[in-house]
């Protein structure tokens, strides 16, 4: 066996240097700051995947309660036999738009006693659509309803002969989702 010196012990050591591992350091933390950058909006998005669901859910079943209720408050409740804006005279018109909300002097104090559509204009709550208390899953949501005219809109003659409903959702993470229907005087 032969002896080497220990300088030639050194020369064939193999290792990083201080100034790699400060460099490889610096490298591995830009490539993880850029990584986690990415992943964090996308965590977002799928988050917001679920709550836009759950919107629809809600929005929707507001929107069924509010489509089942009469055209107006002068018109039959139980259902197109005397519809306003007949006859043509002005004894029977349609509610005006700026009046559109609960009918205070009808006693609408709250959304079970609304009788038409144009009771949910301005309407917010945290309600089902029964009514009961919201779902504990559903509490962080915002809900907003407005109802005007629409019959040209929708090619009709007069534009009283139709109310559009827009149901406006806003989820805990800031998207606001609009659904539209409309609700026509026949």
């Amino acid at each position: 066996m032969r002896l080497t010196p220990l300088n030639n012990q050194r020369k064939y050591q193999k290792g990083f240097t201080l100034i790699e591992l400060i460099v490889g350091i610096v490298v591995l933390t830009i490539s993880l700051s850029i990584v986690s950058t990415l992943i964090v909006p996308a965590e977002e998005k799928s988050a917001d995947n679920v709550l836009q669901i759950k919107a629809s859910e809600l929005a929707q079943s507001l929107m069924n309660d509010i489509t089942s209720r009469a055209f107006d408050n002068n018109s039959d409740m139980s259902g197109g036999h005397i519809r306003c804006g007949e006859p043509a005279d002005g004894t029977n018109d349609c509610t005006d738009e700026v009046d559109f909300g609960p009918d205070v002097v009808d006693g609408e104090a709250n959304r079970n006693l609304f009788d038409d559509v144009d009771d949910f204009n301005n309407y917010t709550d945290r309600k089902n659509s029964t009514d009961g208390n919201i779902d504990d899953g559903y509490n962080q949501f915002i809900i907003n309803v407005s109802v005007v005219y629409a019959g040209l809109d929708l090619g009709l003659l007069t534009n009283d002969l139709a109310k559009r409903i827009t149901v406006t959702v806003t989820t805990p993470l800031g998207t606001a989702i609009e659904f539209s229907s409309h609700k026509v005087n026949f």
